[in-house]
């Protein structure tokens, strides 16, 4: 016993950070944590829990009070295995049930019930991106591969190279959803596969011709549905044997001659993966006929080891988030100089601020600054208007890294960057407090105000004090006297604030 001790005593100890995924998927939620060390990911405990929370999706795409119960009921399961976490070291991702779901803020106001880790409901796009760097990070990909995905609800589509994505797409078709269109009952026939394999083909259409233009050498799948495919193939000696058209089409006949899902030998499957089976099977088939796919390598990684991978700083090759501002600032011919100076007036005000109104750099100094750089990002539709045409940039546009909270938020600071407040058109936030938002566009509109003559060296030293609701704000003697309109901006700016609760004072 003491030599092993003594062996123990002279190992190194290296530094590891413990961190957390959750995957809220359409079709299962799965659990993921891992330690980092020495800039590895080590998967230490796994959980997959079938919800099938796209089952409970209506036509007019509300989610049924039993849709949210099965997910809160799997949600509480899983927080035994999140205790101890700091919120920091957790991220949980809902993808394309929650971003469909009209109602998804109920489910998520329901899952702060359970415990504190915000639900960030991402875009396809980013969940494509996502999907890509999990498999980047696990595979040596060189050359230009071609990445799918097919999930409950949505497939996403990506070609990349080595860690670099390409092209990004997310499309409405999935395993859950397909099963409620054709295999409702559980019934197989070829009319209903043709008919599956049909509407695959109408969705994919949207993508077809700009992915075979740009072409790819190697095609990888992940997830579910094409991992169950890929154990069903007959395997050679490498048990790597790509999947094939013609392997598809002779599962699909054999699904086919079974006629029921009850019927289906997938041995190699888990059992809950009977009854999306059929779905998945069109959806492959439709995607290899579309895209002339020759043969298809089934790959573990996905989403969840993709946001792993982009958690820890020591595994971040760039900022994401920080490179999608700056090209959207770039494509939008975005006056930076001006973006400076109002960027420069933020920081400054935010950090005499942020104590008294206990503001988290990590979380809010950078939407803050983001939102600094994009503000006249409409400016490229119309200088008429422009806060309406940024917010509706920020809104549409695809911008890698942030989730659709974190977008909204953007892009609601910019639409209310200047002039008249109109609460209504605020949204309610579950990642953000409504005084985190309205103290945010605070900072922005008087940053915004103050630069308004847009010369630099043109500001001097400000010093704002804030108690609470009442903000003040200093200027040097006799300052103020000389820039009588930005006195009379001051004073209409008196009033907007009031209609979020604010009192402004200056001298």
């Amino acid at each position: 016993m003491s030599k092993i001790k003594t062996a123990f005593n002279d190992l190194e100890l290296r530094e590891s950070t413990k961190i957390a995924v959750l995957d809220i998927g359409s079709n299962s939620f799965h659990l993921v944590v891992a330690r980092v060390i020495s800039g590895t990911v080590q998967v230490l405990h796994k959980m997959k829990q079938k919800v099938r929370l796209a089952d409970g999706l209506t036509k007019d795409n509300c989610l049924s009070d039993e849709a949210i119960a099965r997910g809160i009921e799997s949600l509480e399961l899983v927080k035994e295995s999140l205790t101890g976490f700091e919120p920091s070291s957790v991220r949980i991702v809902a993808t394309y049930t929650l971003r469909k779901a009209k109602n998804a803020h109920s489910f998520v106001q329901k899952a702060k019930k359970v415990f504190s880790y915000p639900v960030e409901i991402i875009s396809g796009q980013e969940e494509a991106r996502l999907i890509y760097q999990g498999v980047a990070h696990t595979n040596t990909l060189e050359n230009k591969n071609l990445v799918i995905d097919i999930g409950g609800g949505s497939t996403e589509f990506i070609i990349g190279e080595k860690f670099t994505p390409l092209l990004l797409r997310s499309l409405n078709m999935g395993c859950v959803s397909y099963s409620q269109r054709f295999f409702k009952d559980g019934l197989i026939k070829k009319s209903l596969f043709n008919k599956a394999i049909t509407a695959a083909q109408q969705e994919l259409a949207l993508i077809e011709d700009k992915f075979i233009k740009l072409g790819w050498q190697h095609c990888l799948g992940t997830s579910g549905s094409i991992g169950c495919i890929s154990q069903i193939i007959p395997q050679d000696q490498s048990n790597v044997t790509p999947i094939t058209l013609t392997h598809l089409e002779q599962l699909m006949a054999e699904a086919i001659a079974a006629k029921s899902v009850d019927n289906l030998i997938i041995a190699e499957c888990k059992e809950d993966r009977r009854q999306v089976y059929p779905a998945g099977l069109a959806i492959l088939i439709a995607i290899f006929r579309t895209l002339k796919i020759a043969e298809l390598t089934f790959t573990s990684a996905a989403l969840r080891e993709g946001v792993m991978y982009e958690m820890e700083a020591s595994l971040q090759h760039t900022d994401i988030r920080e490179r999608s501002a700056q090209s959207l600032a770039t494509r939008y011919d975005v006056d930076t100089c001006q973006a400076n100076l109002v960027l420069t007036t933020s920081l400054a005000l935010y950090k005499q601020v942020k104590n008294p109104w206990k503001l988290n750099d990590k979380k809010i100094k950078p939407l803050l600054s983001w939102a600094a750089l994009l503000h006249e990002v409409g400016l490229h539709i119309h200088s008429r208007g422009v806060q309406r045409h940024s917010a509706y940039i920020l809104n549409h546009a695809d911008m890698h890294g942030f989730n659709a909270e974190q977008q909204t938020l953007l892009a609601t600071l910019t639409r209310f960057y200047r002039k008249k407040i109109h609460l209504k058109e605020i949204p309610k936030f579950s990642q953000f407090t409504q005084a985190e938002v309205f103290q945010c566009l605070v900072l922005l509109r008087l940053s915004a105000l103050l630069n308004i003559k847009r010369q630099p060296n043109f500001l001097p030293e400000l010093t704002l004090t804030v108690d609470e609701n009442d903000i003040s704000l200093q200027f040097p003697a006799n300052w103020l006297s000389e820039h009588t309109i930005i006195i009379a901006d001051l004073e209409l700016e008196q009033e907007y604030l009031k209609a979020v609760g604010y009192h402004l004072s200056f001298t």
